[in-house]
């Protein structure tokens, strides 16, 4: 057996216990404090199974090249007194930092996904569930995935926050991966927990939930993590109450591969913040 058929067999276990773990974590917590009754079978809930290991295989083998390209032009706009100075930092203190630019970095290309067409027919499959638990999470096309992922990976690297040529830095970004994702989980998950006082800090399901709403207020709650920047960039929205219905009007594939396809055949379709616009005008 090759070296590379290993390895791919390794990620596949890997994935496969990581995704054991999350369901002992979640699903007594989605029976116990359930939002909405609902089965753990649910509708789609291979999609969401299938979605988890593609992504979790896919967008390292394309990230990459791109990824390098950028942080090759940014370190030529951004001063070198600027990355030098931040290099000096402690290690605790970059970590933090990268969270914040970090999850500035995604809620940009999250919002950008609502707001240009294009992306949107990627994006829209994370958002055509109807039903919502934690393996909703997983449903991104890896075109949406891969663009959301450069877009929090590489200003760490432009600005110096990680230095790939030292070995304790590679600590920073895997945080920052593990972290999301896990708090991406807990976001989606079918449970009617808010943190009260602490809701402007940390993200909740009362706060993401609202983001998959089947109404307009989706164009709403882009961060996955820190709530407070929809605050700074005027894209908060978080009622008492919980949405009534998820999901989106536009017909979607059911299969996984139908969805993989859809984005690449369909013709342009006007993306959420037009049809906010267009809503607001008539």
């Amino acid at each position: 057996m090759s070296a590379q058929l290993l390895a791919f067999v390794a990620s596949i276990l890997r994935m496969a216990v990581w995704l054991a773990i999350l369901s002992v974590l979640f699903l007594p917590l989605e029976r116990l404090f359930a939002l909405r009754k609902q089965k753990i079978l649910r509708k789609q809930i291979a999609v969401d199974a299938g979605y988890y290991f593609i992504n979790g295989l896919v967008p390292g083998l394309i990230l990459g090249v791109p990824m390098a390209f950028v942080v090759r032009a940014s370190h030529h706009a951004i001063p070198g007194a600027v990355t030098g100075a931040i290099a000096e930092w402690p290690i605790w203190a970059r970590a933090l930092a990268a969270m914040v630019v970090g999850e500035t970095g995604y809620y940009w290309a999250h919002r950008l996904s609502h707001e240009i067409p294009f992306l949107w027919r990627f994006h829209a499959i994370h958002h055509s569930a109807e039903e919502i638990d934690y393996m909703v999470s997983s449903r991104a096309h890896p075109v949406d995935f891969v663009w959301s992922r450069l877009w929090m990976l590489t200003p760490l690297f432009a600005l110096g926050l990680v230095n790939p040529m030292r070995f304790s830095d590679g600590a920073i970004p895997a945080l920052i991966l593990v972290v999301g994702s896990l708090w991406g989980f807990f976001v989606h998950a079918n449970v009617r927990w808010r943190l009260g006082p602490f809701e402007w800090l940390l993200a909740t399901p009362g706060f993401h939930h609202w983001h998959h709403t089947m109404g307009l207020q989706r164009n709403c709650n882009y961060a996955s993590i820190f709530p407070w920047l929809d605050r700074i960039f005027g894209s908060h929205y978080l009622p008492k109450f919980w949405p009534a219905q998820y999901g989106i009007p536009e017909p979607m594939a059911a299969t996984i591969v139908g969805q993989l396809v859809q984005p690449l055949r369909e013709p342009r379709s006007a993306s959420p913040s037009e049809r906010a616009g267009a809503a607001s005008n008539s």
